[in-house]
């Protein structure tokens, strides 16, 4: 089964979660969101993509439907 992740650049990331891009750069990466799990280097390259799908798991860890719903 071929799994298909929605890819985001630094900016676009910033837009979805609400964070500044400069905090996402300095302190979430490799502290929080690591490479090869919430994002990727492609073709070896310095542009650095961001993985939607694992990002959005890792904010939710720890969050049960019955706690969202309550608030």
């Amino acid at each position: 089964m071929i799994m298909a992740y929605t890819y985001l650049t630094t900016e676009e990331l910033s837009s979805v979660i609400k964070y500044d891009a400069r905090v996402i750069r300095e302190q979430l990466k490799d502290n929080v969101l690591f490479e090869g799990v919430h994002y990727i280097r492609p073709f070896g390259g310095r542009k650095i993509l961001f993985i939607w799908e694992r990002i959005e798991e890792e904010m939710l860890n720890g969050v049960c439907i019955e706690t969202m719903l309550l608030k």
